[in-house]
């Protein structure tokens, strides 16, 4: 059941070494990056493009967990890279800003190549990219990949966009081409695809051209595990809430369906006279906001959703309503839904809730009051029509029986 209350996907790589060799391009943004490397003798040795993208969760000192995106400027230096025909390595490196650096090496051995290792480093220390950043100091983290072997000068190629997440760091790349250690700069190389564009190939082969090809991704078999999270004033608890979610985000005309972990998810929130937030964010969410407000002085309501998440098909994505009508219960209450609920936020994002249960205000000890049903959870409307459709169809019994009986009467009666 969906409703508009008055007017509310990650990435998994693939487990194959062409899925380990598209980590060498992770995370920078929403600019191709484009380089290319030439040798002593000043012919190409080396050639690369990608797009791709980053977030960084870190701790603040008064807020708690925070992630932030970055984004790659255009002026970015690749200052170090090296074609690597002596030594037999390769290596990209990319600067940008004061704050950020990303390098990739890559190893030659008798005919083929591969992946050595990849190594992204961040500072806490400027203040611009993370504001009140519990620890200052510069992060590393490295992948450790040797087991991709590429013939030399092939080309490796992958359109679609995959997600790898790194301790802190969560990467997301795509439309990547490389070309390491080139003998030759021809252009008959055979290329090798990632798993990814290769069942998209495959797809397209199967259906026909007259068949569109499905562009939801399928629902999570099962129900969201419902989280409980709780927002205190002071020492106080002040809001509780209860709930499965299952976000349902709609971009360039592709649908992606996500259950959100609440034991990876962190939570905030702030209680005010007559307005309460909810805060979660996780590594794929930075921010899902929750609103509630008082009215009529008597009831609470969710006012408002509004969401903002890092990247959705390769750019950020952010979706709100704050005319909402959901959720209504008296002071003092609580707000039960049990069924699964839906709420159109906007034309390209909507909730399912699951196990639902939230008191935004007046919380006593920490526990919830009295609980207000929604309707969807509210069985007691079956009785009247139970008892009503029974007494419609026993009338309709006797008035059968009786127009049956009345014609049996005159049937012995012969006109004189």
């Amino acid at each position: 059941m969906s409703r508009n209350c008055g007017l509310t996907l990650p990435l998994l790589t693939r487990g194959s070494a062409f899925a380990l060799l598209c980590l060498l391009l992770g995370t920078l943004e929403l600019n191709a990056l484009d380089v290319t490397l030439n040798n002593f003798q000043d012919t190409v040795c080396l050639h690369a493009e990608w797009q791709m993208n980053f977030t960084i969760k870190y701790e603040t000192v008064k807020s708690g967990p925070k992630t932030v995106s970055v984004q790659v400027p255009t002026n970015v230096s690749y200052s170090g890279s090296d074609c690597g025909t002596v030594n037999n390595i390769s290596q990209i490196q990319v600067r940008f800003g004061a704050s950020f650096f990303w390098n990739v090496n890559f190893t030659r051995e008798k005919s083929t190549y591969f992946i050595d290792s990849i190594s992204f480093s961040y500072n806490t220390s400027d203040n611009d990219t993370f504001p009140d950043a519990k620890e200052k100091g510069v992060f590393t983290t490295i992948f450790e990949i040797n087991t991709v072997e590429i013939p030399l000068g092939d080309i490796f190629r992958c359109h679609s966009e995959i997600t790898v997440k790194q301790e802190n760091v969560t990467h997301t790349y795509w439309d990547i081409f490389v070309r390491a250690f080139i003998q030759n700069n021809t252009s008959d190389s055979q290329e090798y695809v990632c798993d990814d564009d290769e069942f998209l190939t495959t797809v397209s082969t199967i259906i026909p051209a007259t068949v569109p090809v499905p562009t939801t991704k399928p629902v999570p078999e099962e129900k969201p595990f419902p989280g409980t999270y709780s927002v205190k004033n002071g020492s106080a608890v002040c809001l509780l809430a209860t709930m499965g979610l299952r976000l349902n985000i709609t971009k360039d005309k592709v649908t992606s369906v996500f259950n959100i972990n609440p034991n990876t998810t962190d939570y905030n929130g702030l209680c005010l006279k007559e307005s309460a937030m909810l805060w979660l964010n996780n590594s794929a969410i930075d921010s899902l906001e929750f609103l509630f407000a008082i009215r009529d002085e008597n009831r609470f309501y969710l006012k408002g959703v509004n969401i903002s998440l890092p990247f959705v098909k390769g750019s950020g994505f952010v979706a709100g309503n704050n005319n909402l009508t959901c959720w209504d219960a008296p002071l003092g209450s609580s707000y039960m839904c049990k069924k699964e609920d839906v709420i159109v936020v906007s034309d390209s994002f909507k909730i399912n809730t699951f196990d639902l249960r939230v008191q935004p205000f007046n919380v006593m000890e920490g526990k919830y009051a009295t609980a207000q049903e929604c309707s969807l959870d509210d069985d007691s409307i079956l009785i009247p029509v139970v008892v009503g459709a029974g007494l419609a169809g026993l009338i309709l019994i006797i008035v059968v029986a009786y127009i049956i009986g009345r014609r049996k009467s005159y049937a012995g009666y012969q006109t004189l």
